[in-house]
């Protein structure tokens, strides 16, 4: 499309609306019988009659309001990319309000936020743990970052960490007493950690897949938490077996403290995303936070 034929467009769409060549000319800061001019080489190349015109009044025809129901929407876009780019001009300020939960903000924040705010001094940035599933839309949060299955799907998600994997470990001092299991089906000769979920009271099951087959086992053991570290410590010193992210025993599992067990029935899955209602115009600080965040593979 022409340059010429746009601005044609957007002068018709502007009289149709206002019915009047004059406050459409002011509007379009040009003289009435210029946008006349500019109204009839439109309908001339168009072939067909867009606006009907009296000595007193102007009205599009019933072509007319076809064209402008189909110009509106495709006009209303444009304006809001211009508006769009006016915010990247604006240095990122304001307050971006985060719902997420203790691991989350380790893995995900702790790593980036600071330099985020010493790189964006107006910028506020409010991070609330939970570790319940928050409707962020009925609690006012701007964003949430948990789970890409956790994430409802009218949501807009970006990956904000790598993808991620649950292992089974335990200490030597653990595999003293009890032996190794081969399949998760020997969990239920262990003494296994579980995790109190809050949002329903319940504990988390141990998920495990192997060539396609999903299997979720409900373990049993002495120690029932709902805080990681204290997981973690329980399981060093050998007093339980645990279901732990391999990211938080990595280290332990490369030096022989732990060790781990049913390696071939723990694959990996994504990892956390960010996650926000669609909105038309996202706030330049909230845009900021997400492109620190972003994950790139």
């Amino acid at each position: 499309m022409q340059r010429r034929e746009l601005n044609d467009l957007l002068a018709f769409a502007t009289v149709a609306r206002e019915r009047s060549f004059t406050r459409a000319a002011g509007l379009l800061s040009m003289s009435p019988s210029a946008l006349s001019h500019a109204m009839c080489g439109l309908e001339e190349r168009l072939g067909v009659r867009l606006l009907a015109r009296t000595t007193r009044s102007v009205a599009p025809t019933e072509a007319g309001e076809h064209l402008l129901r189909s110009l509106t929407p495709a006009l209303s876009e444009i304006q809001n990319g211009l508006a769009d780019l006016a915010e990247w001009r604006e240095a990122p300020s304001g307050t971006v309000q985060i719902t997420t939960f203790a691991h989350a903000a380790q893995m995900v924040l702790e790593p980036v936020l600071p330099a985020f705010l010493m790189d964006n001094p107006n910028v506020r940035v409010e991070i609330n743990i939970d570790n319940g599933l928050t409707d962020i839309v009925a609690a006012g949060f701007d964003a949430g970052i948990r789970f890409r299955e956790s994430v409802d799907k009218d949501m807009i998600a970006v990956p904000v960490g790598p993808a991620m994997r649950t292992v089974v470990v335990g200490a030597p001092a653990y595999f003293e007493r009890f032996p190794k299991p081969q399949t998760p089906a020997d969990l239920a000769q262990h003494n296994c950690i579980g995790f109190r979920l809050t949002t329903s009271g319940g504990l988390l099951p141990w998920e495990f897949e192997h060539n396609g087959r999903e299997i979720r086992i409900r373990t049993n053991g002495s120690l029932v938490v709902n805080e990681l570290p204290l997981a973690v410590a329980a399981v060093r010193e050998g007093a339980v077996l645990g279901y732990l992210m391999e990211h938080d025993v990595a280290e332990d599992i490369a030096s022989g403290r732990l060790i781990q067990v049913l390696d071939e029935w723990c694959p990996s899955f994504p990892g956390y995303y960010l996650y926000h209602p669609s909105r038309r115009q996202m706030p330049v600080a909230l845009r900021a936070l997400i492109d620190a965040l972003r994950f790139t593979p």
